[in-house]
This record gives C-alpha cells, sequence and structure tokens, in this order.
C-alpha cells in the first residue's frame, strides 16, 4: 500500500526534533500502530534511513516522543494551575482539570507516554523537582502533607483519583464528552474527594 503521509521540509540542524514531531502528528491522526520510523521520515521529508542515526529502532522513537510529550503534558499542567484559583485546593482541582484536558486533547500521545516505561520517567521525575510533569504534581500538592508525613501519600491520592478518571474517561465507561469545561458532570463530585486529600484515613 502506498504511503500518502505529507512530505514536509525539516529543518537539518533539528532533525531529531523534526522527526519526533511527525511522530507526534502520525500518532495523533492515525494510532500508535501507524508510527514507524519509515512513515516519520517521510514526513519529515527525509530519506528512510535518517531515523537511524537518531534513534535506537521504533521503541526508541517512541521512547524520544514519550519524553516530548511529558514535557508538553507539564507545560499544560502548570497553565491549567496557574489559570485557576490560588489558594491551595483551586490549585489542585485546576492541575486535575487541566490533566484530564490534556488526556482528552491528546488521546493517543496520552496512552503512550503512560505505556512507555512510566514509572521509569516519573522515578527519574522524582530527583529534578519541578521541572518535571510529576514535579508539577508535587509541588501543588505540598500544602496537604501533614508535618512529618510522606508526600508520596498525598501525592498518590491525587494522582490516582485524576488518572484513575482520565483513563475511565477515554475507555469511554461514562459516555461522551457531554461539552461542559470539566468534560463530564462527575468530574466535580469525583474531584469532591480531595477536600479529605493530607487528613488520616479513619479506622476502619
Amino acid at each position: 500500500m502506498a504511503d500518502h503521509t505529507e512530505k514536509k521540509p525539516h529543518h537539518h540542524g533539528d532533525l531529531r526534533a523534526a522527526l519526533v514531531q511527525s511522530g507526534i502528528e502520525i500518532l495523533t491522526e492515525s494510532g500508535l500502530e501507524s508510527l514507524t520510523l519509515r512513515r516519520c521520515a517521510a514526513r519529515a521529508g527525509v530519506s528512510h534511513a535518517a531515523p537511524a542515526h537518531h534513534f535506537d529502532g521504533v521503541a526508541g522513537l517512541r521512547a524520544a516522543i514519550a519524553k516530548e510529550g511529558f514535557a508538553r503534558f507539564r507545560q499544560q499542567l502548570l497553565q491549567a494551575r496557574a489559570a485557576g484559583a490560588q489558594d491551595p485546593k483551586g490549585r489542585i482541582l485546576s492541575l486535575c482539570r487541566g490533566y484530564l484536558d490534556f488526556a482528552i486533547e491528546n488521546p493517543a500521545l496520552y496512552t503512550l507516554i503512560f505505556s512507555c516505561g512510566p514509572m521509569a520517567q516519573f522515578e527519574e521525575d522524582l530527583k529534578v523537582g519541578d521541572v518535571s510533569a510529576y514535579g508539577v504534581l508535587r509541588e501543588t500538592c505540598a500544602p496537604f502533607v501533614p508535618q512529618g508525613g510522606d508526600p508520596l501519600v498525598v501525592e498518590t491520592q491525587v494522582w490516582s483519583l485524576i488518572h484513575g478518571f482520565a483513563h475511565l474517561f477515554l475507555a469511554g465507561t461514562f459516555g461522551a464528552d457531554d461539552g461542559t469545561p470539566d468534560h463530564h458532570w462527575l468530574f466535580a463530585p469525583v474531584m469532591a474527594l480531595l477536600r479529605d486529600i493530607g487528613r488520616p484515613p479513619a479506622p476502619m
């Protein structure tokens, strides 16, 4: 079958970035199964052998796209957090909205970044502070960590809540997007659970 992927010129000084961008476009348009080195080369307007100089096979390409995806994810989280109320709970709710927005606006990229060694990526992120996507989450959760408590407890509470909601939304569990700013009426009542973050659990 002929590959009708549109070719476009690349910047010779930044071929790697051009190939990553081409990969993101293919991923967005056609899904993960269509993401190949050959298709990325065709879209970037270079020979099919060119990506081999920049990536260790398609796995290396996916890892590079995931890295760029995490950078875009982080930027969206920061923008969403800045756009909402600036009290601690308002910042967390806004961050969660940004998280869901990114998943809905970039479903294929979102799926890739959390299926391409995500825990290794997040473990690295834990070491580099708020310059990472996880660092934005950690910074936003910090006001709710009890004195002497483990920050990972609060971070996991928030991350589990919004990541689970986003995953279920993308799977179609809740039905279609209802067109509201929060995408679905269930978002607000589920996120209301955030009011208890940082509190010790009640006895079972």
